[in-house]
């Protein structure tokens, strides 16, 4: 049987899968059949839950004696949007230019492809590893991850399964392949704030309470002053307000309510708990330090609602892992890559609960666009980056 060594033609054959989140449009067949090929048990667990989509998964394993370590990552993708934009189908896997194109491309059916093969091609120099490598994959990263990583996570455990480190292949690096390794990231709290107002003729103010002063009073309180200065590891907390809404289709209508989301992504000076806490406690100043109208005793009144999980900060610092991948890194691409906690979140906050966790992946500049890409090049270099970590762990 012939070994998957080549990314290039593993990630064509993931691309022409159209895996848009919750579908798994035939992905999750075609890695298992190359797992198979390298002799991997594998599993296909769905996973349900009341208001969300049925999600397929795959686990699966290359069992030996010694150090496991797990390969984590997901083949749904986001829409492609408006195919006719695109100059190369997203789901045709079209090679132009030294680069193949596609959605998931780089996000991240690229970084799977390379490490079936990296495993194949240790498989191929060395036989078996004298450990066990397995794959955690899911089809709900791009969606609510509600029946993806968390669960597949928890079933495996049940079942006795442990490991000693993961790597994530999210794409990582800004510019070139070893900017950059992902050794944790920061965590991220979503709310949104509703002040109550009464609703009125805009010319008749005196009859009425806009509750719009009185929001954008609270909001400079999140905005100022800063949260921290940020530490040796992470970037200082910060707090985006994302929409501002008060449902109002009328011009000439004072209205009732008015609200505000917001999204705050927070280093480990902060756990959800106390951020919460924080939060409340400047909205609560600001409620009393202001007035729904100048000149008015009417005080603002506020709502709080904490949307959907907190997501934790965390940092790995395991020197085994960061040491080895970061010296395969630099032993494949002469650069020595950084080690960095930006960007947003990833299926690594679930799995740090379960072993030290890196992400190292491709480029990720073209993610989410249309004309997604990657280079053939990139592939390669990624696969050679793989295999020298795999040679290093199980040596």
């Amino acid at each position: 049987m012939t070994l998957p060594t080549d990314p290039a033609a593993n990630l064509a054959e993931l691309i022409r899968c159209p895996s848009v989140t919750p579908a798994e449009g035939n992905a999750l067949s075609v890695l298992q059949g190359m797992l198979k090929g390298l002799d991997c048990t594998v599993e296909r667990p769905v996973f349900s839950e009341d208001g969300t989509p049925d999600i397929e998964n795959l686990y699966a394993r290359l069992s030996g004696d010694g150090p496991h370590l797990m390969f984590a990552g997901h083949t749904d993708v986001v829409p492609p949007g408006d195919e006719a934009a695109w100059t190369h189908p997203p789901f045709a896997a079209e090679i132009a230019d030294g680069r193949i194109y596609g959605r998931g491309a780089v996000d991240m059916k690229g970084g799977i492809a390379c490490f079936v093969a990296a495993l194949a091609r240790y498989v191929e120099k060395h036989g078996r590893p004298k450990g066990s490598v397995s794959f955690l994959i899911t089809g709900d990263e791009e969606g609510p991850a509600i029946n993806g990583t968390v669960k597949l996570l928890e079933w495996a455990a049940g079942r006795g399964e442990s490991w000693n480190a993961a790597i994530v292949g999210e794409p990582t690096n800004p510019h070139k392949l070893g900017d950059m390794i992902k050794n944790g990231r920061r965590g991220s709290l979503s709310g949104r704030v509703i002040v109550n107002g009464r609703q009125g003729h805009v010319a008749y103010p005196h009859l009425a309470d806009n509750p719009v002063p009185g929001l954008l009073g609270l909001l400079e309180a999140l905005l100022a002053p800063a949260f921290d200065a940020g530490t040796d590891e992470f970037q200082p907390t910060n707090l985006e307000i994302t929409s501002v809404d008060v449902g109002n289709t009328a011009t000439n209508v004072i209205p009732a309510r008015a609200g505000a989301t917001f999204n705050v992504r927070f280093n480990d000076t902060w756990t959800a708990e106390t951020l919460q806490a924080e939060i409340h406690n400047r909205l609560d100043r600001a409620a009393a330090e202001n007035r729904l109208r100048p000149g008015h005793e009417t005080p603002v009144e506020f709502d709080i609602e904490w949307l959907g999980r907190p997501s934790p900060v965390f940092l790995t610092r395991d020197a085994k892992l960061i040491e080895t991948l970061t010296a395969s890194v630099e032993a494949v691409t002469g650069t020595r890559p950084q080690l960095s906690t930006s960007g947003g979140t990833s299926d690594a906050r679930f799995i740090k609960d379960y072993c030290p966790v890196v992400e190292f992946g491709l480029v990720g500049q073209t993610m989410h666009m249309v004309d997604e890409r990657v280079a053939l090049a990139d592939l390669e270099t990624l696969t050679r980056i793989y295999l020298r970590f795999l040679e290093d762990w199980f040596a």
